[in-house]
């Protein structure tokens, strides 16, 4: 474990987090974690836990946080779309060299229903950005 601990802990959830306040100064030497705030990452709402007020350095490490935690997801969701690529070229690749006739009855028809789809789509954006330009 690292020399000093930071002062918040985010607890992540779906779609926001737990904010805790760190404590390491007792006398047990224990750390406490004291819920301050609840986070909203769809909407950017910060709420207090309870009945207590956030002091300004509160809402400035929780808004630090919120930025960061959005470039970790923004940069998730392409890393996962990249990663689908890479499984259609394997899916591909197993097809065309290793699958079993009975494997194929089982993936063919919701595989080619999910690619029409996703070809749809993104014939329809496509479409819709040179239309813009």
């Amino acid at each position: 474990m690292a020399d000093k601990l930071p002062d918040y802990y985010f607890r992540v959830r779906e779609n926001g987090a737990f904010v805790y306040r760190l404590d390491t100064e007792n006398r047990q030497r224990r750390i406490e974690m004291d819920q301050i705030a609840v986070v909203n990452m769809r909407n950017g709402e910060i709420k207090p836990q309870g009945d207590r007020s956030l002091s300004e350095l509160d809402i400035a490490e929780i808004t630090k946080w919120m930025e960061d935690r959005a470039r970790v997801l923004a940069h998730r969701e392409i890393d996962d779309i990249m990663r689908a690529i890479d499984y259609l070229n394997t899916t591909a690749h197993w097809v065309q060299s290793r699958a079993t006739d009975e494997q194929l009855e089982a993936v063919t028809d919701p595989l080619l229903l999910a690619m029409h789809d996703l070809r749809s789509a993104l014939v329809r954006k496509k479409a819709g950005r040179l239309i813009k330009d």
